[in-house]
């Protein structure tokens, strides 16, 4: 089986070597992003963050913020950084802890994204190369139609491989792209729920 692969990819010419690169970087960063969300899922809290918002509720900031202290929920802990900052500029404090966790939910995105087009790109770069090979063959004497025949054949290994890398990427990206979206609404929807308690003057800011 490994002889067969080595075979196949020596048949698809140099471009094979950066398709391979490419590859390998798709594999680790869906990887990564994959044990990322699923660690992250795993910290979500929703029945904190209710208690969280049912303090506020309740005029009780000094209750919330022990509540919402060492959450790993990115949501709480949004809350938390921006209570902790009350008295000063909350509104701030809040958009600055949000564009953090949405930082680290949205990494590699770009890198995915590059990839879901750069694959396919090396790939046809192999795919005219080989069929220019090819059809070089024609003004050889010794020109065999078989010849012509499986260079083409041989030029759509490259392309083969970008389109496989491509889609192999795709559906994570657009799978995580869903993920982060979701994300940004729950820290939006949360941030707005804080800040409307405090200017309607539900909380009691005294701590």
């Amino acid at each position: 089986m490994a002889n067969i692969v080595v075979e196949f990819f020596g048949k698809g010419g140099p471009v094979m070597w950066p398709i391979l690169a490419v590859a390998l970087v798709a594999v680790a960063v869906v990887g990564e992003r994959a044990f990322w969300w699923f660690r992250e899922s795993r910290r979500r809290d929703p029945r904190k963050l209710e208690q969280v918002l049912a303090a506020l509720e309740n005029s009780d900031v000094p209750a919330a913020l022990k509540i919402a202290g060492g959450s790993p929920d990115p949501v709480v802990r949004m809350i938390y950084r921006g209570l902790s900052h009350v008295h000063a500029s909350m509104e701030g404090a809040l958009q600055l802890a949000a564009g953090i966790e949405l930082e680290r939910a949205g990494r590699f995105l770009t890198v995915m994204d590059t990839l879901v087009t750069l694959a396919p790109l090396l790939g046809l770069l192999g795919t005219v190369t080989g069929l220019m090979h090819a059809f070089l063959q024609v003004g050889n004497e010794e020109l065999a139609v078989g010849a012509v025949t499986g260079g083409i054949g041989v030029a759509l290994i490259a392309t083969a491989c970008g389109l496989g890398i491509a889609i192999f990427t795709l559906v994570p990206f657009n799978f995580f792209t869903a993920r982060v979206t979701r994300l940004q609404f729950e820290l939006e929807t949360a941030a707005s729920n804080v800040e409307v308690m405090i200017k309607a003057g539900k909380v009691n800011t005294e701590k």
